[in-house]
């Protein structure tokens, strides 16, 4: 038959199947990361899916979203640093994105905002706001820590020094936020909502930990982690401003690299045994800033964000980052 795009109508173990087997996917195509959006924040979902002959031939996940100034746009996805047109080299690309502008043209959104890590082989106007950093994490402790420059690796031993103690387990989240959400709001930043955190742990279940760091008893930092196939990517994090004294940041990196390392890495009898990545978010680079976990792993390539216009009209990124 020929291709055809059509709405994803209810739940489809076939989606999921088919983001976890095509190299464009990310944890915030899959249907948990649409669930977590629509429980927290309402947005109206538009899940597109390319199907052929063979079955799907592509997704993009697309989410209604009205800006904090006024206006429309097509987002894929909210809250999220990946996303955009998840597809198998071929037509189904072209398909999707056309789809997608008439879908925004019928309700009068001004752009489709597609957050993808390469440029699906289609001509779009690109802004590059973020950039991504990833290492790859070996099997052997030992080998995970020598592969951190080695002053931040002096900085983690400081940590376990000044008595730092890592823990994973969700059973912390209530007071995790409490710390992420201090620490954002000194920031400036605004902070998203607890509920969202909730609905990230219930629909991701043992694809989301949490770690949180402790000294003497009282929580000092932490970070959320999605695990994606062969990566973890930790995403939402916060500390105390004292934590900073106690070299918490590279302390945190240490311990999710050893975390991850020990995780079960997925066999697939086609591409043999696949190796951990250890993603430590997208730092802003407009500025020329990088964090302290950003400086400690190589750059791994710039991660741009794609906003096809519906006419020739781009806006400003709908939801605070």
């Amino acid at each position: 038959m020929p291709l055809e795009v059509r709405p994803l109508a209810g739940e489809s173990i076939e989606w999921d199947a088919f983001v976890r087997s095509t190299p464009g996917g990310s944890p915030f195509h899959l249907l948990a990361w649409k669930r977590a959006v629509e429980q927290s924040f309402g947005h109206r979902p538009h899940y597109l899916m390319a199907v052929g002959d063979h079955g799907i031939e592509g997704v993009l996940p697309l989410f209604e979203v009205r800006g904090l100034l006024g206006g429309r746009g097509l987002i894929s996805v909210p809250y999220a640093v990946y996303g955009g047109i998840c597809a198998r080299p071929g037509p189904a690309r072209q398909a999707l994105l056309d789809h997608a502008t008439g879908l925004a043209k019928r309700l009068g959104a001004a752009y489709v905002e597609l957050r993808h890590r390469a440029g699906q082989e289609l001509e779009l106007p690109t802004k590059s706001l973020y950039v991504t950093f990833s290492r790859p994490i070996s099997g052997d402790d030992e080998e995970n820590l020598a592969a951190i420059p080695r002053k931040q690796r002096r900085m983690t031993r400081q940590g376990a020094k000044y008595g730092l103690r890592a823990e994973f387990g969700l059973q912390h989240l209530d007071d995790f936020y409490r710390v992420y959400a201090r620490s954002v709001h000194q920031l400036g930043s605004p902070v998203f909502p607890r509920r969202l955190f909730g609905a990230m742990a219930q629909e991701f279940g043992k694809d989301c930990e949490l770690l949180t760091i402790w000294k003497d008893g009282r929580m000092l930092a932490g970070v959320l982690t999605l695990l994606y196939e062969d990566q973890a990517l930790p995403y939402y994090g916060g500390a105390l401003k004292e934590a900073f004294g106690y070299a918490v940041n590279d302390f945190i990196q240490a311990a999710l690299g050893l975390r991850a390392s020990a995780a079960p890495v997925p066999i697939r009898p086609a591409r043999g045994r696949l190796h951990p990545q250890y993603q430590p978010g997208q730092p802003e680079d407009a500025s020329g800033r990088r964090s302290v976990e950003a400086r400690a792993v190589p750059l791994d390539a710039a991660a741009g964000t794609v906003a096809h216009p519906v006419p020739a009209v781009t806006g400003p990124d709908p939801e605070p980052r």
